[in-house]
Order: structure tokens, then C-alpha cells, then sequence
């Protein structure tokens, strides 16, 4: 049996990054590698899609640290991106011409499910991916 679908598997690990765009492809970077340390390599397209959204979206909406949370367990990858804006994502309808706009609605296509909180320090966004999902 897997032991990445056995519900006693657990794994979790944090980033921090400085609010500058190098920060996007570095999150996408280390979001590839940590799952392919969890032995999830094949299937990390979708999951650092979903990371570069929401740590581009952190740098557009905040000026503090981002912090990148990834977690594996009972078959399911929770990313979650902290920022310190406290105002919660809202989406909106993008013109076919405009380059922003998109990130939350490829969150709800691609994503079994996503969500955002405040908390003390401003909010978090997080998607989840099942492991099928990941594996697709």
C-alpha cells in the first residue's frame, strides 16, 4: 500500500518569503520539491499552479512576509498562503483582455475545495487537492 493514502501518513512543512516577485517561481520551486520528497514528483502541476496564484496574489494585496504552508494527510494536500492583509479575497470577472483577475476562479476549477480566514496577523487562502486530484 501507499503510504502517502494511509491515514496515519502525516507531513507538513513551512516557507517564508520577502514581499518581491522572486518569491513566485521560489514558492513554485519549493512547493515541486517538497512533493516530490513526499513522493508526489509526478503530480505537482496543479499544486504549484494553485502556490504562484496565491503568493502572487499575497504580493499584490500585502507589503509583509508571506508564508507558504503545505500539509499532507489522509490523502490530502492543504496549501495555505499567510499575508498580513486582513481583507479576504473576493471574486471578480475578468475581461478576456485583462492579465489579473483569474486566480480564484482557477482555485474553484481546479481545487476540491478552498477557503480564506483572518487571523491575528492578517489572512490566510488555502486549497486542498485530493490525492486522485494530484495524481490526475
Amino acid at each position: 500500500m501507499n503510504p502517502l493514502l494511509e491515514e496515519s501518513y502525516v507531513q507538513e512543512t513551512s516557507y517564508s518569503f520577502p514581499p518581491e516577485s522572486a518569491s513566485v517561481p521560489q514558492a513554485r520551486h519549493l512547493t515541486r520539491a517538497c512533493l516530490a520528497d513526499w513522493g508526489l514528483h509526478e503530480h505537482s502541476t496543479v499544486a504549484e499552479l494553485l502556490v504562484s496564484e496565491l503568493v502572487t496574489n499575497a504580493l499584490c494585496h500585502s507589503r509583509g512576509t508571506i508564508r507558504l504552508v503545505l500539509s499532507f494527510q489522509d490523502g490530502l494536500l492543504r496549501c495555505e498562503v499567510e499575508d498580513a492583509d486582513p481583507s479576504l479575497p473576493r471574486a471578480c470577472r475578468a475581461r478576456d483582455d485583462e492579465e489579473r483577475g483569474r486566480g480564484l476562479h482557477l482555485l474553484e476549477l481546479l481545487s476540491c475545495c478552498w477557503g480564506s480566514a483572518r487571523t491575528s496577523e492578517g489572512k490566510a487562502v488555502w486549497f486542498e487537492l485530493t490525492a486522485n486530484a494530484i495524481a490526475a
